[in-house]
């Protein structure tokens, strides 16, 4: 979403800088944005189909016959075994890409299948989940206020480097900057000293996977202390007095020794926070993808409203997208309505959690998975256990992977159809809009003309669309055929909030693409206001604060408190994860200038821990789990809690066998050979890869 100005021949990028005249991002730009250029000339990029030989290798074909072979296979498997044994997997980069997006539901219907994944399950599900559980919709995401905040409190999220995670800010670090030049404060808890922590206030350390603790010791501070504030949403509240006996033991001096915060720290940040006009908790990886990811993004958002710090200025606010992808008024049960084959896992949103696709694949029976569809992913890299599921790609009767790049999972393709990309493509943020710190409006056309005979992954989804349609008795409608991304987009607009047709029209007379392409630094459309009474859409119109299922795990947390928390071995740590601003994802390691300089695939370990093992930086370690071994050097370090590893991901492109191209611009093993697909968020089914606990041996081999 960060405006960028670049300078061009015609042929190829001259310069790239960030556009000051952007009004949401101010001229701001990180390292992916800088390094665009690099992606869209990568020699390793793939422009025409692949298809793969008997010994091997890959023949490029053409477009027409790829098509027809994917559909024709496709239907094969689906006639022979079932609409369920064709399954597929949505990458990260699919909801940045408003083309694909436009048809990815209409691909879903096709198809017909149960056996949907995408990253979401990886990463943010625990926030969608409570957005539908206590808003009515999986897109109803408050994000903090931090232009106009005075207090924030940040938990497991790491936005200097992310630069706002499930927080669409074009830049946090100046943001985080202001806070504190306006007198306010940003106060960090984290296992690591990240980097957000040099523009915070302070730092403590919370031990992995704890953070519940705290945070039902903050909402039973909050209630002792009479600091509740309803505000304009009081109407909508219920369940309130049965939350506060719920939460009532969870007291500072109980929760301390669990979440290695004392007691007198916990009660200071709690009154800092509830008796601070405009504040906010911002929580994003760390907590949602851990054990508890659930019940802290559950405690966050209560927190958040009892204290008068939702949908209020300065708090946790909801956007007014000019695209709004919220159409019904109605409640919808989209979460739970069936399960996963093998373990029994909850559907949420029409997809079931990624840490089931390997075992879905490789377990015999009625509905096993013997084909996929892959686009813009690499799940052999960033979902858990990613050994069991390089091994479970490689069983598969037929894979067809829509992707620019040969990587560890494509690999394992039968058929790569590889779109126009990057520079080549027009730009509309549907999604992230939704999570924007300002509404904001803005329009990127394509700068080059992709090779002759192309296709744009939305044309790739319509022809794949109209071959599976059929058996799964899908009617493709004349607006189906007549729709095209730029043309729902237009549509969007003008329907939008600030669309011809809105009441706001008058003020920006009437949102449209023609008026998006006249103003290609983007328009600014206002500072978030309080709008929940107008969005909510729960049954009954209310905010349920104590949801049906809360109480059974409360009861749970409850009786470990009397319990001391089981110590760690010798050689036993908490492992956690971390992000590199130039590595946020395993496809910029293509990159030579994002991947180069000293190697950041590292196990961090703290200074005490360190001297305790006799292990210095750059020794090569062990770091074990049930799910395997990998060997890494070690990074010494004061940053790091004691008792807790931190290891990034994205990393394992040097795989036996594999011989990609990416393998020597950014060497490093993967972090998800060690992590346990068995470990998840028993609510949402949100892989817990932070938390678990791993062994460090040192001398020895894997």
């Amino acid at each position: 979403m960060c405006g960028l100005e670049i300078e061009h021949d015609g042929e190829k990028v001259l310069s790239v800088r960030g556009d000051k005249k952007d009004p949401f991002s101010r001229g701001f730009i990180c390292p992916k944005g800088a390094r665009i250029a690099e992606l869209h000339e990568d020699p390793s990029r793939l422009k025409s189909p692949l298809l793969k030989q008997p010994d091997g290798s890959w023949k490029e074909i053409g477009w027409t016959e790829a098509l027809s072979l994917a559909g024709a296979r496709l239907q094969a498997v689906r006639e022979e075994y079932g609409l369920d044994a064709v399954g597929m997997y949505l990458g990260n980069p699919t909801v940045h890409n408003y083309g694909f997006l436009t048809f990815a539901g209409d691909l879903r219907r096709a198809l017909k299948s149960r056996n949907v994944f995408s990253a979401t399950s990886m990463d943010q599900l625990p926030h969608q989940f409570m957005a539908h559980e206590m808003f009515g919709h999986t897109l109803h995401l408050a994000v903090p206020d931090i232009d106009r905040t005075d207090y924030l409190l940040v938990m497991g999220a790491n936005p200097a480097v992310s630069n706002g995670s499930l927080m669409s800010t074009g830049g946090a670090k100046p943001r985080l900057e202001a806070i504190r030049a306006r007198g306010g404060q940003v106060i960090v808890l984290d296992p690591r000293r990240t980097e957000t922590t040099r523009y915070a206030d302070a730092h403590h350390f919370i031990r992995p996977a704890t953070d519940v603790y705290f945070l039902l010791a903050m909402l039973q501070q909050v209630f002792a202390n009479n600091w509740v504030n309803r505000a304009h949403l009081a109407p909508f509240l219920s369940g309130e007095e049965a939350l506060r006996q719920s939460v009532k033991d969870f007291t500072p001096e109980r929760v301390a020794g669990i979440c290695g915060l004392p007691a007198a720290t916990i009660r200071q940040l709690s009154k800092d926070y509830a008796t601070t006009e405009r504040a906010v908790i911002y929580g994003r990886m760390g907590l949602s993808t851990q054990e508890h990811g659930t019940l802290c993004n559950w405690l966050i958002l209560v927190i958040n409203l009892l204290t008068g710090h939702l949908d209020r200025e300065g708090g946790a606010m909801f956007s007014t997208p000019a695209v709004n992808l919220i159409r019904r008024k109605q409640y919808k049960k989209t979460y739970g309505r069936y399960h996963s084959r093998v373990r029994g896992l909850p559907e949420a949103e029409g997809e079931l959690p990624v840490a089931v696709l390997a075992e879905e694949i490789l377990t015999p029976g009625p509905g096993q998975i013997r084909a996929m569809i892959t686009h813009a992913g690499n799940p052999v890299l960033s979902s858990p256990n990613g050994k069991q599921l390089d091994r479970a790609f490689a069983e598969l009767d037929f894979m067809v992977c829509i992707d620019v790049f040969l990587n560890e999972t494509t690999r394992h393709a039968d058929l790569i159809l590889p779109p126009a990309a990057f520079l080549e493509v027009d730009h509309y943020d549907f999604v992230f809009n939704h999570l924007a710190v300002r509404n904001n409006a803005k329009y990127s056309p394509s700068l080059f003309s992709p090779a002759p005979g192309q296709w744009y992954d939305w044309q790739i989804a319509k022809a794949l669309i109209k071959q599976l349609a059929p058996l799964a008795n899908y009617p493709l409608s004349r607006f189906f055929h007549w729709s095209t991304p730029q043309r729902l987009l237009n549509l969007g607009l003008l329907t939008g909030p600030y669309g011809k047709f809105s009441k706001l029209s008058k003020l920006f007379t009437g949102l449209s693409l023609g008026k998006l392409r006249a103003n290609p630094h983007g328009i600014a459309l206002g500072p978030l206001v309080p709008r929940l009474a107008t969005i909510l859409c729960t049954p009954d119109r209310k905010i349920k604060l104590l949801p049906e299922w809360a109480p059974e795990h409360l009861l749970a947390l409850s009786e470990k408190l009397t319990d001391d928390l089981p110590a760690l071995s010798n050689h036993e740590f908490y492992l956690i994860g971390r992000r590199h601003l130039r590595s946020n994802n395993s496809w910029m390691h293509n990159v030579a200038g994002l991947a180069k300089g000293k190697n950041r695939c590292t196990v961090q370990v703290n200074t005490t821990d360190a001297e305790r093992l006799g292990i210095t930086t750059g020794q090569e370690v062990t770091i074990a789990s049930r799910t395997g071994a990998i060997r890494l050097p070690a990074e010494v370090t004061a940053e790091m809690m004691p008792g807790v590893l931190s290891i990034p991901h994205g990393f394992g492109h040097q795989r036996k066998g594999t011989n990609l191209p990416v393998a020597a611009a950014a060497p490093g093993v993967s972090v998800n050979d060690i992590t346990d697909e068995q470990l998840v968020d028993p609510i949402s089914g949100n892989a817990a890869f932070s938390g678990q606990r791993v062994q460090l041996l040192v001398g020895l081999t894997t």
